[in-house]
């Protein structure tokens, strides 16, 4: 007879129990992955059809994705300090992330601002249009992280003893939270330098 898969201790990998939030996430992520795809699918086929005029992408964006990829470091270098007991580090980490996470957004604007005054508008240009609801659409996935982030840096400031912040890093819910927004912020940080890249070479090719 066929045996079942089981895990290091033994148990039952069809029966052991999963934690619903990081399936939760993953849910979202596949779901997002495919919203981008099809829109992207949407972009090719539209590309090759009438009033299509390319549109350049504007030069901050090539420092929106050297900040975004900072962040993504800096959200690593702070789930490793919390790991290790390292909590004022982990604050400071955490608290360039979310910084560098900010200027992000601000730098997604500022190119949008650039492209409304070369007179890249919603409408009449399809390029330009599908450029602002990649971008947009992204920035919204970002904000949704940085409102998570800002509560985690909001615990994170308030217990500045070490014994508060190890009480609070050895709660589970805490450390899943932390989890939780690493997942996140590393898929949107991935998610942006796809978009990038494909924008980039459909806008040059």
């Amino acid at each position: 007879m066929p045996t079942r898969p089981t895990t290091r201790s033994g148990e039952n990998l069809f029966t052991k129990r999963r934690e619903p939030l990081h399936f939760l996430l993953w849910l979202g992520i596949v779901g997002s992955v495919l919203i981008f795809t099809v829109l992207l699918g949407i972009y090719i086929v539209r590309k090759v059809g009438p009033n299509w005029y390319e549109t350049p992408l504007p030069g901050i964006f090539w420092f929106s994705t050297v900040v975004i990829i900072l962040s993504s470091i800096s959200l690593h270098e702070a789930k490793e300090a919390f790991q290790k007991e390292r909590f004022a580090l982990y604050r400071i980490c955490l608290g360039i992330t979310l910084f560098l996470g900010m200027a992000f957004v601000g730098m997604q604007g500022y190119g949008w601002l650039h492209m409304i005054e070369q007179g890249f508008h919603l409408r009449g240009n399809p390029s330009a249009g599908f450029v602002y609801l990649l971008t947009g659409l992204h920035v919204v996935h970002i904000l949704g992280g940085l409102i998570f982030m800002g509560v985690l840096f909001r615990e994170a400031t308030k217990n500045q003893s070490y014994i508060d912040s190890f009480v609070y890093s050895v709660n589970p819910p805490n450390q899943l939270k932390i989890k939780l927004m690493t997942t996140y912020w590393h898929f949107v940080d991935v998610l942006w330098l796809y978009l990038f890249l494909f924008l980039l070479y459909h806008h040059t090719a």
